[in-house]
């Protein structure tokens, strides 16, 4: 019985060694299969190394006009934005600079702006836009220059009553009334501080705009103070009716609103007021400020009461029709703006008028 046990055993030994062998054998291999995975470091889909890559767009230009094809920008990196459309655009097309490209996404639609990514306006890898030649171009800059210093030196020609202006006989047989120096005075002083605050307030946009834009400003301000200064400076001007009282107390209130219309420029220009992360304007510790408590467009609102008061002083038509065009043009400015205002900083704005205090 002793010798049957050991033979068992030894079965078992036997048995036990024949399973064991192969099942070392392959944990070894499992061993070192998750040694060389482990090793290989972590699996990436290939959607993942898909989109690890950066996408390039093409970009297809067509005539807005014609719906012709001018021209296809290939390879174009995710981060370009219109701008560096424009660029590679006058590359392949030399004869279009940059500044009178103008490009839609659909036939009639807003010209993008340049700092428009393209990503955020690209439904696949191609896109096409619509070009649209906007003609010779000028800078904001000049053409605000241009539109302030002509009637500068255009009312300084009619206030000097020039000979191929006006007779020299009744001129010099004529004394002029003060309010035609005062007249002088305030509508150099108005131009001026255009000038000057256009050179050194204002932030002025670093774009263009077409030439004719220029043209049309010019000679709207340019024809308007020809026909004021002709009528103030003329030998037969009539002063107001009701005498130096109505010339002082206009005057005065037009030196106010230049002022304030001065501030509030300033105030505008501050760095918080401008860009994309701009804050709602507020008023500080000068009164001529206070006014943003009641409209959202303060600068529009003194500039017409510059005008009103021009034109109670003078007492003439041509101030009276140039102030109802001014001021029909900035009610239309002050509605836009704070429409703006309304969705940006409802929370400031939503009390307040455009420009005339609790009316409009």
């Amino acid at each position: 019985m002793f010798r049957r046990n050991k033979s068992l055993e030894r079965k078992r030994e036997l048995v036990f060694q024949g399973v064991s062998r192969p099942m070392m054998k392959n944990m070894r291999n499992f061993h070192s299969l998750s040694q060389l995975v482990l090793s290989a470091g972590p699996l990436k889909s290939n959607q993942a190394a898909r989109h690890s890559k950066t996408p390039h767009f093409e970009i297809e230009i067509l005539d807005a006009h014609t719906r012709r094809q001018i021209c296809v920008l290939d390879k174009m990196p995710q981060t370009s934005t219109i701008h560096d459309v424009k660029q590679k655009f006058h590359k392949t097309c030399p004869k279009w600079c940059p500044s009178r490209i103008g490009l839609q996404l659909e036939c009639g639609g807003p010209f993008l702006k340049d700092y428009t990514s393209i990503q955020k306006v690209a439904a696949s890898s191609i896109v096409t836009l619509y070009f649209t030649d906007l003609g010779r171009q000028v800078s904001w800059t000049t053409v605000f220059l241009a539109e302030y210093t002509g009637p500068l030196l255009i009312y300084l020609l009619f206030y000097l009553r020039i000979s191929y202006i006006y007779d020299v006989k009744e001129s010099s047989r004529r004394v002029r009334h003060p309010v035609v120096h005062l007249a002088c005075f305030c509508h150099c002083i108005h131009y001026i501080r255009f000038l000057l605050e256009t050179l050194f307030v204002h932030k002025v946009s670093t774009g263009s705009t077409p030439l004719k834009n220029l043209i049309k400003g010019c000679a709207f301000y340019w024809i308007f103070t020809s026909w004021i200064a002709y009528y103030i400076n003329h030998p037969h001007y009539t002063p107001p009716s009701f005498g130096n009282r109505q010339i002082t107390v206009s005057a005065i209130n037009f030196l106010i609103c230049e002022a304030g219309n001065h501030f509030i420029n300033v105030i505008l220009a501050h760095p918080n007021h401008t860009g994309n992360n701009a804050c709602f304007p507020s008023p500080n510790y000068n009164p001529l400020t206070w006014m943003f408590f009641l409209v959202s467009c303060p600068n529009y609102t003194y500039e017409i009461g510059s005008w009103i008061s021009f034109t109670v002083m003078t007492q003439t038509l041509p101030v009276g029709i140039f102030t109802l065009l001014m001021s029909i043009q900035m009610s239309l400015w002050a509605q836009k703006k704070h429409k703006i205002y309304l969705k940006k900083f409802n929370s400031y704005v939503h009390r307040k008028s455009a420009i005339i205090p609790f009316l409009l």
